[in-house]
């Protein structure tokens, strides 16, 4: 690789670090760069009304509950009540009308009804492994097998 690469390289990879810190700390919190940051920040992602403590909605509570049940206690949260400007922009990002909305590895999921569905089928506990989150159903599924 000659200089005139090394440079062009060097460039580039700070240009996209400089748009990702520019989409990420933007001050327009319902632009579809910042809201793509925030889904991408971690494996699990959830715009709800309320904390994952104190939610405020039966929706958004049902989300958590149904993530806890799963081992699911770490995961990066948004309290849509706090900020108009994301409630609107993560609806127009989604192109889903309600909230609570969640994320895994980057990808929407969907709502609470959505979550219901995935955890009764056995989906959620799929697309859980594919971002590398074992499922504490499977550890009770395996113990019970055992006896």
């Amino acid at each position: 690789m000659n200089r005139l690469s090394v440079s062009r390289l060097f460039h580039l990879n700070n240009r996209k670090l400089f748009q990702a810190l520019i989409a990420r700390y933007s001050v327009d919190t319902g632009s579809k760069d910042y809201i793509d940051g925030l889904v991408k920040d971690d494996n699990v992602v959830v715009f709800m009304k309320g904390t994952a403590d104190q939610p405020r909605c039966g929706f958004s509570n049902a989300v958590v509950q149904i993530l806890n049940f799963h081992g699911v206690n770490k995961f990066s949260f948004h309290n849509v009540l706090e900020d108009e400007s994301l409630r609107q922009g993560i609806k127009d990002y989604s192109n889903w009308p309600t909230i609570p909305q969640v994320f895994i590895g980057g990808e929407f999921i969907g709502g609470c009804d959505v979550m219901l569905e995935m955890h009764k089928n056995g989906e959620l506990i799929e697309e859980l492994n594919k971002v590398g989150i074992r499922s504490v159903l499977l550890d009770r599924i395996e113990e019970e097998e055992k006896k």
